[in-house]
């Protein structure tokens, strides 16, 4: 028997809900430091023990709390986010150079943001080094399809089995993370381009925003690097209704090919687990959008809707003008 739909949910969504077992989700949270920054009263992500015990803590920057298990950055209360950005710069550049996790040999040279409450910019990171420090971090997915006489069909590209992080596994047609001072729909723009070769006034032309999705991922071996590191994701999502001749090509070594799946075949690789996990689950949006799946025939429809849009503790940003 396949996965279920709500197994890949729980794939994705894996770390515990406070409201489903308190004393569990209390005694779970032991396991992690608290990331905080210095004149923001917030917990901003969650760090393991053990990678708080391997990191070399720069004392000019850095508080650590192994009572109340806070990390904290200690740059002024008034800090601009280029100095608070820097001085994490400064440690997570001494950590690559040293070796101690496997993930920051997957270095990008692309920054994250991280947001105070309101959405305010506090500071950004390396992109490889997020989720060493559990923060939410924000990218985007876009299901490319066609419809016509032969029904609905859905450009599904294969990631390059070199690829450092799931490697072989199917994903969207377009998906990709953003880069600090981003726009969604920006950042979407340029990863058609980048992964799907499509072109810009194609994309602006056909593409509709849909909503978002948000989980809590608990990155397993699949996702490169050091396991059980914390990666809370929101997701902006677009469909993009494509004609026939339209037809989306890799642009760069991360996707080997593209091929059109119907909806049976679609349902079948979620099934054997052949999607990347976030991917999946933006199908299983995209199905209920769509009234592939409703109320009527799947019995988990209800848990399925309220899993994909959890609320975080942490601070998310609006990116409203």
């Amino acid at each position: 028997m396949g996965k279920s739909y709500l197994d890949l949910i729980n794939e994705l969504d894996k770390f515990p809900y406070y409201e489903n077992n308190p004393a569990f989700y209390t005694t779970h949270l032991k396991n992690f430091h608290a990331f905080k920054v210095n004149g923001c009263d917030v917990v901003l992500g969650y760090i393991l023990n053990s990678v708080v015990a391997k990191f070399q803590w720069p004392a000019e920057h850095w508080a650590i709390d192994s009572t109340d298990q806070t990390v904290t950055l200690t740059t002024p209360a008034d800090a601009t986010p280029e100095q608070r950005s820097q001085a994490v710069a400064e440690t997570l550049e001494k950590e690559a150079k040293r070796g101690t996790f496997e993930v920051l040999k997957g270095w990008r040279n692309e920054n994250y943001a991280v947001y105070a409450p309101g959405g305010k910019f506090l500071l950004d990171m390396e992109r490889s080094a997020t989720p060493l420090f559990g923060v939410v971090s924000y990218g985007v997915h876009g299901t490319c399809y066609v419809e016509d006489e032969n029904g609905l069909r859905f450009w599904v590209p294969r990631r390059s089995k070199t690829k450092q992080t799931y490697p072989g596994m199917l994903d969207n047609s377009v998906a990709g993370g953003m880069s600090a001072g981003e726009q969604p729909f920006e950042c979407f723009v340029r990863e058609a381009s980048e992964e799907a070769s499509l072109p810009e006034d194609v994309v602006k032309a056909n593409t509709k925003t849909v909503g978002c999705i948000t989980y809590f991922y608990v990155r397993d071996s699949r996702a490169g690097g050091e396991t059980d590191l914390l990666q809370p994701e929101v997701e902006y999502i677009y469909d993009v209704k494509l004609s026939a001749d339209t037809i989306p090509k890799p642009c760069d070594t991360e996707v080997e090919e593209f091929n059109l799946y119907t909806i049976e075949e679609t349902k079948q690789a979620l099934a054997n687990g052949e999607f990347k996990p976030n991917c999946a689950v933006v199908f299983i949006d995209f199905f209920i959008r769509h009234g592939i799946l409703t109320p009527e025939n799947e019995p988990d429809y209800m848990e399925l809707v309220t899993r994909m849009h959890r609320r975080f503790e942490f601070p998310t940003a609006s990116f409203a003008n």
